[in-house]
C-alpha cells in the first residue's frame, strides 16, 4: 500500500481523450456515466477505466458502482476502489490496490483483480439500512448508511463467540454461539464519509441488480440529486473469496 495519495490532479488532455474512448460506458441508474465516476474517485482513473473495460469484453453497462475506501495506519493514509458493473448477464466486479516499493514513494505499482460472475449464479443480494433517529422517522429522512451484501459462491463466514446467559455474576461455562453469513462480496456505504449520494446510488444499484438477477425487467432510473459531502473516516470493509476484511 501506498502512503501517498492516488494521482486526482485537474484532467489534462489525455485523460479527456481517455473519456471519450471509453464513452461506450453507458449512463446506469444511478444517471452518472462509469467514466464519470471514475474520473470522480480519482483513483488511477485512466488505469481503472481500461481494466474494466477489458474486463466487460464488450458488454453494456447496465449499473455500476464505484466505491473508493480510505482509512488511516499510522501516518498513512491508505485507499483502494471497488467498482462494480452490472451488465445483462454478467455482474463484473473490479479491485484496484496501490503498494509502494521504497521509502520515497518513488516505485509504486498497482495490483488489480477482476471477477466476472455470471448473474443467474448470483444467491442472494442484501441491503442493510441505518437510519438514525428511528422513533422520529419521516419518509423525507434520508439513509445514514447502507451495507451491500452479494453472495455467490455458496462460501460462508462464520463469527464465533463465547456465549452467556445474561447473569453477569455467572461464571458457567456457556459453550460458544455465533453466526454465520454468506457473501461473497460487502461494500459497507456511509453518508457521512461517501456523502447522500453515494449512499442512493448503492440503493439504486441493487435495485438493478435484483432486477436483473431474477429475470424481471430493469427498474426505471430514479435519479435524485443530493449534495455533496467530503470524505473523511474509514467506512468501507470488502469481503470476497480473494479479497479478506480489511
Amino acid at each position: 500500500m501506498s502512503s501517498q495519495p492516488p494521482a486526482s490532479a485537474p484532467e489534462t488532455p489525455g485523460n479527456e481523450n481517455q473519456a471519450v474512448r471509453h464513452s461506450s460506458h453507458s449512463h446506469g441508474a444511478q444517471g452518472q456515466s462509469l467514466d464519470g465516476a471514475l474520473q470522480k474517485a480519482g483513483f488511477y482513473p485512466r488505469l481503472v477505466a481500461d481494466v474494466v473495460d477489458d474486463a466487460l469484453d464488450g458488454r453494456e453497462c447496465v449499473a455500476h458502482l464505484v466505491h473508493l475506501e480510505t482509512h488511516f495506519d499510522r501516518a498513512e493514509v491508505r485507499r483502494h476502489i471497488t467498482v462494480l458493473v452490472l451488465t445483462a448477464d454478467m455482474l463484473v466486479i473490479t479491485h484496484v490496490d496501490d503498494q509502494q516499493l521504497d521509502e520515497a514513494g518513488e516505485q509504486i505499482v498497482a495490483q488489480i483483480s477482476t471477477e466476472s460472475v455470471p448473474v443467474a449464479q448470483i444467491r442472494s443480494v442484501v441491503l442493510s439500512y441505518m437510519y438514525a433517529q428511528p422513533q422520529d422517522y419521516k419518509p423525507s429522512d434520508p439513509v445514514r448508511e447502507v451495507t451491500l451484501s452479494i453472495a455467490w459462491s455458496g462460501g460462508q463466514r462464520l463469527d464465533m463467540g463465547p456465549a452467556s446467559c445474561g447473569d453477569p455474576q455467572c461464571e458457567a461455562d456457556h459453550g460458544y454461539s455465533g453466526t454465520i453469513a454468506q457473501e461473497d462480496i460487502v461494500l459497507r456505504i456511509s453518508a457521512e464519509a461517501d456523502g447522500l449520494q453515494a449512499v442512493q446510488d448503492a440503493k439504486l444499484f441493487a435495485r438493478a441488480l435484483r432486477a436483473v438477477n431474477t429475470g424481471s425487467a430493469a427498474p426505471a432510473p430514479h435519479i435524485q440529486s443530493l449534495p455533496a459531502r467530503p470524505r473523511s473516516g474509514v467506512f468501507g470493509n470488502r469481503l470476497s473469496r480473494g479479497h479478506q476484511q480489511r
